[in-house]
């Protein structure tokens, strides 16, 4: 395969530590590019060479991958395609790809289609026959799931909780007998609302925030959703992209499905115990808010 782009004849090249490379040609269809989610040395060299030879690349954020391209001397010709476009230029990139050109499609930061738009772009190439390779690489989901210090045998990725309060609890409580890791990407002014939403609904169970993975200012906290929550509301509006990872429910079903389940649970305690120190012992089990199990005694004892 030739190394020079379709839609012009000149070699195309990267550089990567200060050396000039010619780039290996590509057969034509659609490649989906992982990019760096910060740090621009976590780019693959196959990548780097997969961008250089696209005819050209489809960029949720032109002026974000421009940073990229500039940094490794690439010189593709750049296309937006985003939520906002994607209708009007799907059928474009479409006729370009029956054409028999090759294109890179990447996404702002990380691993295209994971919360973008290109995933209807990718089924409509597949539907009408065209190649669709993927080049693989840096994930913020992954990312956060390995440092985080949760289980990864399972993990949910849910994306983008509701903004709405009630809306966020609502979906919350659907999530909340997956057994697995939950996995959410979130906004910085929103994470302390999220985490405080999160400790109601799910209870005292293991979580970490990731913010910044692979830039400057990285960290990872870790703790009880409570604890966490308790921390985000304190301090000042965080910068930067967060990832929020929360543990499995506690294993071996000792969390409560629903109240006829917690009602059992409390009317087992409260025949030696104290209110008090019944509803101790079964948020103490079963990791859920004590505020929610305090009110399930209450109405027991009143029934």
């Amino acid at each position: 395969m030739s190394s020079s782009r379709a839609t012009g004849g000149a070699p195309s090249a990267f550089t990567a530590f200060g050396i000039r490379a010619e780039a290996q040609g590509i057969a034509a269809g659609l490649h989906v590019v992982a990019t760096p989610i910060g740090n621009l040395g976590d780019v693959s060299f196959r990548a780097l060479s997969t961008l250089a030879a696209a005819s050209a690349i489809l960029a949720e954020d032109t002026r974000v991958t421009r940073t990229l391209l500039a940094h490794y001397g690439i010189t593709t010709p750049l296309l937006p395609y985003h939520e906002h476009n994607a209708e009007e230029m799907r059928p474009k990139v479409l006729a370009r790809l029956a054409a028999g050109e090759a294109l890179a499609l990447v996404s702002d930061a990380g691993t295209p289609l994971v919360s973008d738009p290109g995933f209807k772009l990718v089924g409509a190439a597949v539907e009408a026959g065209h190649a669709v390779t993927t080049v693989p690489g840096p994930s913020a989901v992954l990312a956060a799931l390995v440092v985080a210090g949760l289980p990864t045998d399972r993990f949910f990725f849910e994306g983008f909780l509701p903004p709405k309060a009630t809306a966020r609890r609502e979906r919350l409580e659907a999530l909340r007998d997956i057994p697995g890791t939950l996995v959410f990407f979130e906004s910085p002014r929103r994470v302390a609302e999220m985490l405080a939403d999160a400790a109601e609904v799910l209870g005292a169970r293991p979580a970490a925030v990731a913010r910044e993975l692979t830039k400057l200012f990285e960290s990872v906290r870790r703790g009880a959703l409570p604890d966490l929550a308790a921390t985000y509301a304190q301090e000042p509006t965080p910068k930067g992209e967060i990832v929020v990872l929360i543990g499995p429910a506690p294993a071996g079903g000792s969390e409560p499905r629903d109240d006829t389940d917690l009602d059992a649970l409390l009317a087992k305690q409260l025949k030696t115990l104290s209110v008090k120190d019944a509803v101790a012992v079964v948020a103490q089990e079963t990791g859920l808010p004590r505020k929610r199990v305090y009110a399930r005694a209450v109405a027991l004892v009143k029934d």
